[in-house]
């Protein structure tokens, strides 16, 4: 969300310079500078329209206004998140959706859901795809010992990276392979017993861009093991390095489903035979990965703040 907002503030105002932009904001989630201050800023600026890009709204604003809702996973999987998570969509951004100018989202799923879950009228629901920025130069593939699988993300529940992990875990012992994981160790014990004798599991830590770039270049494939996403960010990006990805169907957006290699969600046994094709098959793979980084250069940050103004 964060990276999407920020996009939006340095690209809005090159894309549609008939409009009047001012960014205001401040304050936490539900507390007295977004609930009160934020609105009476708003009111006192007196725009034409307000753009709320995250579901943490300002309940008391009367301006008209747009909302950007990425995804509803916490109420597909509450099991996953904070108990209050679930009553505050359904009764703090369910009711200021649908009070909403429009609605926008980033794929087809979430707006079936918007309807589903929220009361959305799918007439006021606008579909616009994020984006990746080229880089100037490509970045060199991340030089390695060991050739491996990569996952970039958290680690919330719903990601499921213990199928994942068990997946690569089951590959032939004769592989030496590693699997890359972004982010700390943050999972305790939830991995104990599952290893390689040729392999290590690894959690990089907090990686740069031009760090996280390498490292989606040198990866075997990009593996998004995640029961459901709304638009899975690092997949775009794997695809824009001309890297292999693999993902469940569930969490693969439409606009990439196609330039994709889907899998089962939870199907470890499923995930590892194709881990193990993609060792075994480079040149068929890495023909996947040069299609789908050609099939998505259309998909970028520019685009997306294009379509958001329109």
């Amino acid at each position: 969300m964060s990276l999407y907002v920020r996009k939006l503030i340095e690209l809005l105002p090159r894309v549609a310079p008939d409009l009047r932009f001012a960014f205001v904001g401040a304050g936490d989630n539900f507390d007295l500078a977004e609930q009160l201050g934020l609105p009476l800023t708003i009111a006192r600026r007196r725009p034409r329209l307000v753009h709320i890009p995250t579901p943490f709204v300002p309940l008391l604003l009367t301006t008209p206004f747009v909302l950007t809702i990425h995804d509803l996973i916490d109420l597909h999987y509450p099991q996953f998140g904070k108990s209050k998570v679930g009553p505050y969509y359904r009764y703090g951004v369910g009711p200021f959706a649908r009070r909403a100018k429009a609605v926008i989202t980033d794929d087809d799923s979430t707006a079936a859901d918007l309807q589903r879950l929220l009361g959305v009228d799918p007439a006021r629901v606008r579909i616009v795809p994020l984006g990746v920025d080229s880089p100037s130069a490509p970045q060199p593939a991340r030089a390695g010992a060991s050739p491996y699988f990569l996952y970039v993300g958290n680690h919330r529940g719903h990601k499921d990276l213990g199928t994942l992990v068990r997946a690569w875990a089951a590959l032939p012992e004769a592989l030496d392979v590693d699997l890359l994981l972004t982010g700390s160790n943050d999972v305790g014990t939830a991995f104990a017993g599952l290893g390689r004798v040729h392999g290590k599991l690894v959690f990089t830590g907090d990686v740069g861009a031009a760090e996280l770039a390498a490292l989606y270049r040198g990866a075997r494939a990009y593996v998004h093991p995640a029961l459901r996403e709304g638009f899975g960010l690092p997949l775009l990006e794997a695809m824009r390095a001309g890297t292999p990805v693999l993902a469940t169907h569930t969490a693969l957006p439409r606009v990439l489903a196609a330039h994709a290699v889907a899998f089962a969600p939870g199907d470890a046994g499923g995930l590892s035979e194709l881990m193990r094709k993609v060792l075994d098959e480079p040149g068929r793979f890495a023909q996947i990965g040069r299609a789908a980084e050609a099939a998505t250069r259309h998909l970028t940050w520019e685009r997306t703040a294009r379509a958001t103004a329109a």
